[in-house]
């Protein structure tokens, strides 16, 4: 389907192949992810916004991270939600350069938000006795919009060289959303410049948040080390690993995708690794940042009171 059409005014998410059979169970399964994503980070933000002390530096950048994640996921899930039900897996050109422009403006300020994230926890673990100065509430304004503005500059850069292809014979997208290297392989002008482009912003929204993390994690785990009581350090040291995990999966998954050179094999892999940061992460963050804290679980606890009594 699709296959020859010289000037394609529409293009064709492969998806996850041409299991017709399999469409009822591919939805149910996303439907579970998405309602999942959607409901945890909706219930992160609801918890945050109500509860009075949780109108901290650290729950502000959770916030940030919740709203981030329902728009992230809500650019890819629902589209392709609607492709299992109804069989139509077309996008028009500009529809999929525009699912692409956000899909890029979110996944690059989460980049940065969770090395802002990773910061905070770093002042908060090694400095506690200047966190409160430091960290208030115009820098962590400033943190949280630097990471937003970093997020869109980095989309005007690699979509302004998208805008300007040109597109002839197969339409078929081997892929389940609007990537920009599974686009750019469509087209028939010379693709140099917008992987190049993709190559070096892909490097820059990953290469330094990820160092940031990582030194902010490894100091972290440094002051856990010198902390006496062997319970909180248990505690602290699952809290690291489980955000280390989580982020080592996203970052990682990036790196393969937009910043090594593509082979044979990486191509193949492309929807693989496109999954763990697409839509596993969005899925997880809530669970791994918010719903295992102590504080969340009061909050969440406290509300629930409020609300059965107000029924009851």
């Amino acid at each position: 389907m699709g296959k020859n059409q010289s000037n394609p005014s529409t293009f064709i998410l492969l998806g996850f192949g041409n299991h017709f059979e399999l469409r009822i169970l591919f939805f149910i399964l996303f439907l579970v992810i998405y309602a999942l994503s959607i409901f945890g980070n909706l219930l992160i933000v609801l918890l945050i916004v109500v509860e009075q002390h949780l109108h901290t530096p650290m729950y502000f950048f959770l916030l940030n991270l919740a709203c981030l994640e329902i728009c992230y996921t809500s650019t890819i899930l629902p589209r392709m939600l609607g492709s299992f039900i109804t069989g139509d897996r077309s996008i028009s050109i500009m529809g999929c350069i525009t699912q692409y422009y956000f899909f890029c403006f979110w996944a690059a300020s989460e980049c940065y938000l969770l090395a802002m994230m990773s910061f905070d926890r770093y002042l908060a673990i090694s400095k506690p006795l200047h966190y409160t100065s430091i960290m208030n509430a115009r820098l962590c304004i400033q943190l949280a919009v630097t990471s937003w503005i970093s997020g869109l500059l980095t989309t005007i850069i690699v979509t302004s060289f998208l805008v300007q292809l040109t597109f002839c014979g197969s339409n078929e997208i081997d892929d389940f959303f609007c990537d920009v290297y599974p686009v750019a392989n469509l087209s028939c002008s010379n693709t140099h410049l917008v992987k190049l482009a993709t190559f070096i912003v892909g490097l820059m929204a990953t290469g330094p948040p990820f160092l940031l993390t990582l030194a902010s994690y490894v100091c972290i785990i440094l002051s856990v080390l010198r902390i006496k009581s062997k319970a909180a350090k248990q505690k602290a040291f699952a809290t690291c690993s489980s955000h280390l995990i989580v982020v080592t999966i996203f970052y990682g998954a990036i790196v393969i995708v937009y910043v090594i050179p593509e082979t044979e094999t990486l191509k193949k892999l492309h929807k693989t690794f496109s999954f763990f940061y697409t839509i596993l992460t969005p899925m997880c963050n809530p669970l791994i940042y918010s719903l295992r804290n102590r504080e969340v679980k009061e909050a969440l606890s406290k509300s629930f009171r409020k609300f059965r009594n107000r029924v009851s």
